[in-house]
């Protein structure tokens, strides 16, 4: 088993920036795929970024590409979203998630989920 706790989330005005954690404890964290999904009001649950226990490569859902990192520190059993230039249309909840695939990118492929931190972006 992989817990999960997110934090960092907050409300924040358009153009600015946040920076989502997301603390692992259980399994050996260095072995997940580890990631984060994002599910907006009456909308489903969809992919963020991705990222393996190396570091690379990374993957980003488009919308986000060049805007948002995700790193991790496999010493410390965390991951990390730094998101900028933020806009209302990425509020929602984001969740941090693991896969013990090598590659990881569908909610199906990830097998642990966290309870979620509200990100709301203002105009």
């Amino acid at each position: 088993q992989v817990q999960l706790v997110e934090s960092g989330g907050g409300l924040v005005q358009a153009g600015g920036s946040l920076r989502l954690s997301c603390a692992a404890s259980g399994r050996t964290f260095s072995n997940y795929v580890m990631g984060w999904f994002r599910q907006a009001p009456g909308k489903g649950r969809e992919f963020v970024a991705s990222i393996p226990w190396s570091g690379r490569p990374t993957y980003y859902e488009d919308s986000v590409k060049g805007r948002f990192t995700i790193s991790r520190d496999n010493v410390k059993n965390a991951v990390y979203l730094q998101m900028n230039s933020l806009t209302p249309e990425d509020t929602a909840v984001y969740y941090c998630a693991a896969s013990r695939k090598i590659i990881a990118k569908n909610q199906g492929e990830f097998d642990y989920w966290g309870q979620g931190t509200q990100v709301t972006v203002s105009s």
